[in-house]
């Protein structure tokens, strides 16, 4: 009964209240600011056109960053990477060119779409490699293989640890014995 608007002896606050408040004592500001010294009045609204401009136009482009078609964000001459084979051939040409740690990310996603190709696991962007061994299908030797491998990823590329080409030639070496492990469906 006592919940009722009637019964209601203060009056709430809205999560935005400061901001109203200081809407309300910048304009109190400027309309004293003004008739002191009414100069100024046409200098603080360009100042504002300027603020409003300035955000319209970095909303503008965070709007269009996110609805971009995958079409449209792709450079020209850019590898479209859609299956195992296209990251690891990706993978390969950036070993080549001396960016290992790279290439090891490319290596990795081959390795997980080869393993959703056996029905292993189920791929997604969003997951993590950790997320990855915990669904992954394989048994106890490959499920041990899979986690090094995770570790090893983790290691060279969050870790910053340095890799040659004998790190990914052995990182590669893994992810091929990793695929040899799957259990049957």
């Amino acid at each position: 009964m006592f919940a009722r608007p009637e019964y209601r002896w203060t009056e709430g606050r809205h999560p935005l209240q400061w901001l109203v408040n200081a809407w309300h004592a910048l304009l109190d500001w400027a309309y004293r600011t003004t008739d002191k010294h009414p100069a100024v009045l046409l200098p603080f609204i360009l100042v504002l056109l300027a603020l409003l401009a300035h955000l319209g136009w970095t909303a503008w482009k965070i709007y269009q960053s996110h609805i971009r078609t995958p079409d449209a964000a792709r450079r020209p001459g850019a590898p479209v990477l859609v299956d195992a084979r296209a990251h690891l051939a990706r993978a390969d040409a950036l070993a080549r060119a001396g960016r290992y740690a790279e290439a090891l990310g490319h290596r990795f996603v081959a390795v997980v779409l080869e393993l959703e190709r056996a029905q292993a696991l189920k791929f997604h962007p969003s997951k993590t490699p950790a997320e990855y061994v915990a669904e992954a299908r394989l048994d106890d030797a490959g499920k041990g293989s899979f986690a090094g491998l995770v570790a090893s990823l983790y290691r060279h590329l969050f870790g910053a640890e340095p890799v040659d080409a004998t790190g990914y030639a052995a990182f590669g070496e893994s992810a091929r014995v990793v695929v040899q492990h799957v259990l049957p469906g």
